[in-house]
């Protein structure tokens, strides 16, 4: 494994769409060809699956230098009520494209820091949504907590308007970890809002965990490991630091590459967190997750029902995915848009009854194709094109650069289908990179790109 993971540790994308933005033809985008596109996926979508919403609340009190989102570090809480009207606003412009009334399947606060916000703003928020809107049947509404700040009151006013799932970002327990990322919060803070949410009601329970942060060792992994299965949340995040200091807006300057462990460090403490999880019955879901039996997480992988889109795994598909706020992308399935990322410009435009979109791109035929093979690898670790060659274009050139993957047995070829083995699951991105035609044609500055390993 060693030799491997320096072969194939290069920048890749992590395939949270395809095109990925850096391939996004900007030329050809406008918000016309935008709106037209979800109002196709709405149409697609909203009567038999639902939508899916995604609300970005970017308000943090402090700078966490691990952290690669779009952010405003603010102690002033006056901030909350204007941007949560912009919101409001922006899904009014969004309504107003809609052929009918929305069913929203999933809902999901993402930040930043959604807890900054106080209990009675968010409910006001969420309200507001659902006040011109309609739930699906088996609906999923979810959201990430600060386990320093997230508040019994929190956790119980986002349940009273529906929330049954909350992740908590946990990262890493080791102190000299913690200080190193600006990230200080004792065992004692999580497992309170833990069990807070266990209290009320929730069913799905999240703890995102980080490996290959500054300073961190292996101990300090297992440690941090043992400790989440003294709590045993329902599913886990348990992913690779993506140091990219030179992108504007993060903190990661504070350390230098020295300070990192290696490739390998990172992989041993990979294999080390996921034997440490199988031990007591989390199972792989896709790449970097992890859940119980139990958890819809794990269900919708075995019903082959598992998707990716910008907030990561869900459990269900939906063709139109609506990213509110400032920085939020938004998936038509046929196209891609996102927001500015100014706050000032976010909330000027929508009190000027502008969609606030600044760059897209509207997907080709050959995208969506390609798409579907990328989403298939990344959720289920196989695809096929059966003996209709034309449903996978530049077919021979794409199997030409997964010879030497077949070769060291990460993947097996058949006639008309891949499948990725145990030995190749930690390595997906590469394997999705061999179908990524864009990325084929035109490499771009790898600097854009985290490693894969």
């Amino acid at each position: 494994m060693h030799s491997l993971v320096q072969k194939y540790n290069i920048p890749g994308p992590r395939y949270t769409s395809y095109p990925t933005v850096p391939y996004w033809n900007l030329d050809t985008f406008s918000g016309k060809k935008w709106e037209a596109s979800v109002k196709r996926g709405f149409d697609a979508s909203n009567s038999t699956e639902g939508i899916s919403l995604y609300i970005h609340l970017p308000f943090c009190e402090s700078m966490c230098t691990f952290c690669g989102c779009h952010k405003r570090i603010t102690k002033r809480h006056d901030v909350e009520l204007p941007y949560l009207r912009a919101i409001l606003k922006e899904w009014e412009l969004y309504r107003k494209l809609f052929s009918e009334k929305p069913i929203i399947k999933e809902l999901h606060l993402g930040g930043g820091t959604p807890t900054f916000f106080s209990p009675e703003n968010l409910q006001f928020l969420v309200n507001g949504i659902l006040r011109w809107a309609d739930q699906a049947k088996e609906y999923e509404f979810s959201f990430e907590g600060h386990p320093n700040n997230t508040t019994f009151e929190h956790l119980k006013a986002l349940y009273d308007v529906g929330f049954r799932r909350v992740s908590y970002g946990v990262q890493d327990y080791n102190e000299t970890v913690q200080k190193a990322i600006h990230r200080v919060q004792p065992f004692q803070n999580v497992k309170k809002v833990t069990q807070w949410a266990r209290e009320i009601g929730y069913t799905s329970i999240g703890h995102d965990i980080i490996f290959g942060l500054p300073f961190q060792t292996l101990s300090h992994v297992e440690e941090t490991i043992l400790k989440t299965k003294e709590l045993m949340p329902d599913r886990l995040a348990f992913y690779s630091y993506a140091h990219v200091p030179w992108m504007k807006g993060n903190g990661q300057r504070g350390y230098k590459d020295a300070d990192l462990p290696s490739a390998e460090e990172k992989r041993m403490q990979y294999e080390k967190g996921k034997s440490l999880l199988a031990e007591v019955g989390y199972e792989e879901i896709g790449m970097d997750h992890f859940a119980l039996k139990s958890d819809s997480l794990h269900k919708s992988m075995q019903s082959g029902k598992l998707h990716r889109n910008f907030m990561g795994y869900t459990a269900s598909k939906t063709h139109l995915m609506v990213g509110l706020g400032a920085s939020s992308i938004s998936d038509s399935w046929y196209g891609f848009a996102q927001n500015v990322k100014s706050l000032e410009e976010y909330q000027h435009l929508v009190e000027n009854d502008i969609i606030p979109i600044f760059r897209g791109h509207i997907l080709t035929e050959e995208d969506q194709i390609v798409r579907r093979h990328v989403l298939n690898l990344m959720c289920g670790f196989k695809t096929s094109w059966g003996t209709y060659r034309g449903h996978l274009p530049e077919l021979d050139s794409i199997l030409d650069r997964l010879m030497e993957m077949k070769s060291d047995g990460l993947i097996e070829i058949t006639t008309g289908s891949i499948i990725i083995t145990e030995k190749g699951r930690p390595f997906v991105r590469n394997i999705c990179m061999a179908f990524d035609l864009h990325l084929q044609r035109k490499a771009p500055d790898t600097r854009l790109f985290s490693m894969t390993v």
